[in-house]
Formats: C-alpha cells, structure tokens, sequence
C-alpha cells in the first residue's frame, strides 16, 4: 500500500557551487558575482575567503549570495587578489552556521581555505578514525575531513599533503582551495562532480559551471579532468600547473548534471546543456507519444524537454503552468492543511490554456511522486480533458551518495512500486500512474538518456555516466553504508526501461 508522502524533500536537492580566482584586484567581487550564477546550486548559505597579502579574511552567512555579498561593506572586509567561494545545499551537515563554507586553519604549511562540492562516501569513516586519533571538528560537514587529512599528512609541501588526503577518499567532489599565494582546484579521479578553468584577461578562474564565467565576461578555457589537481600560482599558461597523481580511468561525470542539476546555458562536457535537454525531449516523443492537443511543462525544469517533445510530436507547446518566481526556501507552513497547498506557492495552473484540452505533461524527474501528484491534480482541476505524465529521464530507484540529497530507497516511488510488483516493470509503471493520478506515465529509456547526451547506447561494461540512481550501478565504493540493513549495491539493476 502507498503511503502519501509530505511535499517536503520531493525534488533532487541542488549539490553545492563552488568558484575561485588568483590574482585579481577585485576577487571578491568577482567571487560573489559568480557565486550568483551558480546560486541555482545552492540556496541555503554562502562563503567567501579572501587574502589580502597580510591575513586571511573570511565570511559565511547563512541565506542567499544577494542577501549579503553584495553589499559593500562585506566585500571591503574581503580585501585582496586570491578568493574562494562557495554556495551550500546541505548533503552532509545540518544547515547552521559552522557547517557554511569555505573552511579555513591555520596549518604548519601556512593558513589554508578549502571549499567542497560532491559528498565522501568513507567520510564517516575517516571522521571516526580522525577523532579517535585526537582531531577535533568543529562542524558536521564532510569537507573538515579533507582539512584534517591536510593537516596531519607527514609530507612537507602543501600540494604533496593536499594529494596525500585525496588518495584517503572516496567519493565525489570539486574542490577549490587557497594558501597565501595559490588557488587550487582538484576533481575526483572518475569526475563525477563538474570543475572548469577559465579566465579573465591573465587571471585564472575556477567554477562548477561555465555560467559563472559569463557573468563576469570571462574566458572558458575547458574542464578540469578527472583526476586532475591545478596550481595556479601566477598569470597566463606560465601561472599553472597540472598534477595527475591518481591511476588513470575513464571519466564517469554525474548524469543529473545533464538532467537537472546545470543551468541550462552551461556547457557541459564540450555541448550546450539546453540542448541535449531539448533532445531528451525529442527522444522521449519517439519512446512515449501520446494522443494529446498541447504539450505543457513544468516549469522551470521542464521547459526544453517539452520545447523537444513539442518540435518532435508536432503538438503546439503551452505554457500551461505559471511558476511563481519570489517564493523563497524560508517560507514558514505551520500547519498539514497549509503545507499541502505547497505547490500552489510555486505554480499555477493557465485554465485558459488547460480547459478541455489533452495535455502532455513534460517534467525533468520523479522522486516520491506527491509533487507530480498534485500537479496532475492541478491540472485536472483547471479543466483538462486528460493528463498524459512524461518524464524525462529514467525512473529513480536507488538513492545517491555522491552530492544529491535523494529520499532513502523506501521513499522514492518507483523503488516501491517495482518493490509491491517483484521487479515487474510493467506492473511497477502502472502503480506509479495510479499514485499521480494521470492517465498514462511514460519515462524515458536509460539508452534514450545516453542517445541524448551523443551516445549511441550506455555501455554496461564501462558506463560513460554515473547513472547509478537509474541502475544501482555505484561507481565507487559506499564505506559508509556498510553497516547498513541493505547494502544499496545489492538491489535490482535497472538494465533498461521504456
């Protein structure tokens, strides 16, 4: 029996968005100017350390990068030419003050700042020996691992420490990080986690996306690789420095990055995130058509996926939904009634555009199911004649550990329903249908998602993504959750869906 799940936690959470630059006058400025580019990361609180030459200036603030990195007077407190930064969705860590990055210590090398997209998997792990040995943590957050492993590696030189604490993770992560006269930015050995190079006139940058290079009017140079540690030191091609010190493998970046998690005017991977969306679309019309008038999006991540399906299928695309754009995360619902009215602060439904009409309904996921619910019903009460649920990317059955704030297994629809139906797809596609309450649902396939991002199907033997939340194919070892009741790698591998 499905249970209805509060409204709370229906969506992939954002990661986290860091950015760094050497040796601008400015870099703070330009640091919170990125930042707010890559703001769609991470809502909750932001940071900034700077080195003005005599001292390290640092600043966290709980809420968004507006909110108070673009007032003056903060950004005078952040004096000088080296500045990390990064923008929080908690993965590990409640949301509270001493969990907002950038860290920063005081180490025998010198003063150090560090700031961490992405998740360890054996972070828990390494915490507990760190503590057992003496360490004290002064957060929740997994990235103070990395800062302590720094700290006690025997190795003199600060790059030889920072690549001796890597080699003791497991994960996925970008890293940007600062000493006196450096800006360092490292990337996982598989790259599941984004971290590009750019610059602005002679001056480095490093981001997690390339629209944080636009903002500023600076140069996207191309993505860090996997595995890959850069020392900027200075100005132009003489200014940086590149380290490999793990084996070498083939890159397995995050496939949500493609989905969801990107801004849709980042390129990713060498190709325009807006249009591998739009082809998602595309593919999905060929998978799933439908009998329909109009094709609606749910706006705002929906949107080139249905332009896709639109162009595809020759139905006219509606704005059927109207997303409210000032509702903020701090938005206080006291009581059930009033929370389940939630999506209603954040959409709207176009009777003028819905009545009478049967409406394909495009949407980037489905994670519980009870926001795609109500929506249905949303439309269904604005007067369409029918509602046909198109989602695309794959069905979400295994929860994530490398960043995403994913529901545990039990809470992520599809996982329960191909659970109540014993791995029968068919079945476990009808149950979702009648949990939304739509007409007809249709996901598209896990070698339709591949064909959309330029390849001709997934490769089982060497996947080209981590897509581990489509098929329980986790590309590193899950340290920390080996004391748990059920081991995530052992359930059901989703080959293919339809």
């Amino acid at each position: 029996m499905f249970h209805d799940f509060d409204l709370d936690g229906d969506l992939l959470r954002e990661e986290c968005g860091v950015f760094g630059i050497h040796g601008h006058a400015d870099a703070a400025a330009i640091t919170a100017l990125g930042l707010h580019a890559l703001q769609h990361r991470g809502q909750e609180a932001a940071g900034i350390c700077a080195y003005d030459g005599k001292q390290f200036n640092l600043e966290r603030r709980l809420g968004l990068v507006g909110d108070h990195f673009t007032k003056e007077k903060t950004i005078q407190r952040l004096a000088g030419d080296v500045a990390i930064g990064h923008v929080r969705y908690s993965t590990t860590g409640t949301t509270i003050l001493r969990n907002v990055q950038p860290f920063f210590a005081e180490l025998a090398t010198g003063g150090f700042a560090i700031a961490h997209n992405g998740n360890l998997t054996n972070g828990l792990a390494l915490r507990r020996e760190l503590i057992q040995s003496g360490a004290i943590f002064q957060s929740t957050s997994d990235t103070e691992v990395i800062l302590h492993l720094v700290a006690r590696s025997p190795h003199r030189r600060l790059i030889e420490r920072f690549i001796d604490a890597l080699r003791q993770v497991e994960g996925g992560y970008a890293l940007v990080a600062m000493t006196e006269k450096k800006l360092i930015g490292a990337r996982d050995p598989l790259g599941i986690r984004p971290l590009v190079l750019g610059r602005l006139d002679d001056n480095w940058l490093l981001a997690s996306e390339t629209v944080a290079f636009d903002i500023i009017g600076a140069e996207f140079v191309r993505e860090v690789k996997n595995g890959e540690i850069v020392v900027i030191t200075g100005k132009g091609e003489q200014g940086i420095e590149s380290y490999f010190p793990f084996p070498e493998q083939p890159e397995r970046p995050c496939i949500f990055e493609y989905i969801y998690f990107a801004r849709p005017d980042s390129i990713v991977g060498g190709r325009s995130v807006y249009q591998m969306r739009k082809e998602m679309g595309r593919i999905l019309a060929r998978e799933a058509p439908a009998e329909a008038d109009i094709v609606v999006p749910v706006p705002d991540s929906g949107v080139p996926a249905a332009l896709g399906y639109a162009e595809e299928s020759g139905l006219p695309f509606e704005l059927g939904i109207i997303r409210n754009h000032y509702v903020g995360r701090t938005f206080i619902e006291p009581t059930q009634k009033i929370r389940a009215l939630g999506v209603k602060l954040k959409h709207n439904a176009n009777r003028a555009v819905l009545e009478g009409r049967r409406v394909v309904l495009i949407d980037d996921s489905i994670v519980r199911g009870t926001t795609s619910k109500k929506i249905v019903q949303m439309v269904r009460e604005a007067g369409a004649a029918e509602v046909h649920m198109r989602i695309a990317s794959p069905p979400i059955t295994h929860p994530d550990f490398y960043g995403i704030d994913t529901p545990d297994r039990e809470q992520l629809l599809a996982a329960r329903a191909l659970e109540e139906c014993k791995g029968d797809w068919k079945g476990a596609l009808a149950k979702m249908r009648d949990f939304i309450e739509a007409d007809s649902l249709a996901f598209i396939s896990v070698n339709g998602l591949y064909q959309a991002l330029g390849h001709e199907n997934r490769d089982p033997e060497r996947p080209q993504y981590t897509d581990h939340c489509f098929t329980g194919d986790y590309p590193t070892p899950l340290v920390d959750q080996e004391d748990e009741n059920t081991d995530p790698k052992q359930l059901p591998l989703l080959a293919d869906t339809a």
